[in-house]
């Protein structure tokens, strides 16, 4: 288990932002874990633990948790807590097999390789807004 005396997890809730708590809670978490702010292995409060430092009900913290889980951002180890994942393991896995079921699809569509590549870079630049 990682030591957290040096590590702390910071986050800050806006009442007036348009995101829910729990995504507020999902997100800066998810961030942190992924900038290694938060190393692997680094626990996480419990549920009741930061509802009560963030001032939200323990089942927003709790939704919240679920869905870092379901990302493979943490890992819930029954009573012993909830740890900061190995980093991209579960959305490395989740993705490959997107684009496995993407590349078969495109196979039975008839779209040679390249034609496919070119779909993707054209998805990709619309979700993350890049060009070239």
């Amino acid at each position: 288990m990682r030591e957290n005396r040096l590590v702390t997890l910071k986050i800050d809730i806006d009442g007036g932002a348009g995101d829910a708590p729990y995504e507020q809670v999902r997100a800066q978490i998810a961030g942190q874990a992924r900038s290694g702010a938060l190393p692997v292995g680094y626990k996480l409060p419990t549920v009741r633990g930061l509802a009560e430092s963030l001032g939200l009900a323990a089942n927003t913290v709790a939704k919240a948790y679920r869905a870092l889980e379901a990302d493979g951002v943490v890992e819930t180890r029954g009573r012993n807590g909830t740890f900061v994942a190995a980093a991209g393991e579960g959305a490395a896995r989740e993705a490959a097999a997107a684009a496995q079921v993407f590349a078969e699809r495109a196979r039975r569509l008839g779209l040679s390789e390249e034609d496919a590549a070119a779909v993707v870079r054209d998805a990709l630049r619309a979700v993350y807004g890049t060009s070239g």
